[in-house]
């Protein structure tokens, strides 16, 4: 079942002026930043209490985040919805609607892309938190 927003991603093209920028809007200091090569994304986390804000910014071209940032510039890029079990919204969904297998995230996170034909028009993602 789905729990709530998980977090939001928003692509910015550079974290050093992005994560200032959002730190006064916010009220609060970034809470971690970290490199994901295999996305070739950086990104700096914000916990927000019930979800997390994150700012993605690419590091290399040709990633799914990069084309992102190319085509529409910056501001929202996805949505993670968390879930108590992947498995059940796997066998909800069913197996054709997800772009790509289950990966490993943050934090222990289980996370799955739902993909872009079954999706509502904007990227969503499920993610079921570590213990």
């Amino acid at each position: 079942m789905i729990e709530g927003i998980h977090h939001l991603n928003f692509i910015v093209r550079d974290l050093s002026s992005a994560v200032p920028a959002w730190e006064r809007v916010l009220g609060r200091t970034v809470t971690s930043t970290d490199r994901l090569d295999a996305r070739g994304v950086d990104i700096a986390r914000f916990d927000l209490g019930h979800a997390w804000l994150v700012l993605v910014a690419p590091n290399r071209p040709g990633t799914k985040a990069a084309q992102h940032l190319a085509r529409h510039g910056e501001g929202f890029f996805l949505v993670s919805l968390q879930t108590d079990s992947l498995a059940d919204e796997v066998a909800r969904l069913g197996d054709a609607a997800f772009d790509g297998p289950v990966r490993a995230g943050l934090d222990d996170w289980i996370v799955r892309d739902v993909g872009e034909a079954a999706g509502p028009g904007v990227q969503v993602q499920f993610v079921e938190p570590g213990g």
